[in-house]
C-alpha cells in the first residue's frame, strides 16, 4: 500500500498514526516533492474511479490563479484537469491510498483509512 501525502497536513498525519498503529506495511510518497506524472495520475484515478476535478483542491491559490472554477467538468478537458494537477501536485487531495487490491481512496476521514486496510488485508 502507497499513502501519497503532504507533512503538513493534519488529515495526512491522521492517517498515518492509524496506519501505525495497525501495523500496516506502507510506502509514503510525499508528493509535493515525488510529483506524480500525468500518467500516474491518470492510474490513480482509475483506481478511485474518479475524475480529476473530483480530486481537486479548488480552494488553494493556484486554483484561483488558473480560474478552475470556470473550467469544464467533462471528458474533453479531462486531459486538462490532469496536467494542471500534475503541474501543480498541491492542488491534488490528500491524503491518497493506493491499496494492494488495485483500488485507491481519498483517505480524509478514519472510516477511509480503515476502508484501505480492509482492501490491502491479504
Amino acid at each position: 500500500m502507497e499513502i501519497w501525502i503532504n507533512p503538513a497536513c493534519s488529515k495526512c498525519r491522521s492517517a498515518i498514526s492509524l496506519l501505525d498503529a495497525e501495523g500496516a506495511e506502507y510506502t509514503v510518497r510525499r508528493y509535493l516533492e515525488d510529483v506524480p506524472s500525468e500518467d500516474e495520475i491518470r492510474a490513480v484515478l482509475e483506481r478511485l474511479n474518479l475524475e480529476p476535478w473530483e480530486i481537486t483542491r479548488t480552494g488553494e491559490e493556484v486554483a484561483k490563479e488558473l480560474g478552475l472554477k470556470d473550467w469544464p467538468r467533462e471528458e474533453s478537458a479531462r486531459g486538462r484537469w490532469i496536467a494542471a494537477l500534475a503541474e501543480h501536485p498541491k492542488l491534488i487531495q490528500r491524503p491518497i491510498i493506493t491499496a494492494d487490491d488495485g483500488t485507491a481512496l481519498v483517505a480524509r476521514s478514519e472510516d477511509a483509512v480503515r476502508e484501505a486496510l480492509d482492501h490491502s488485508k491479504s
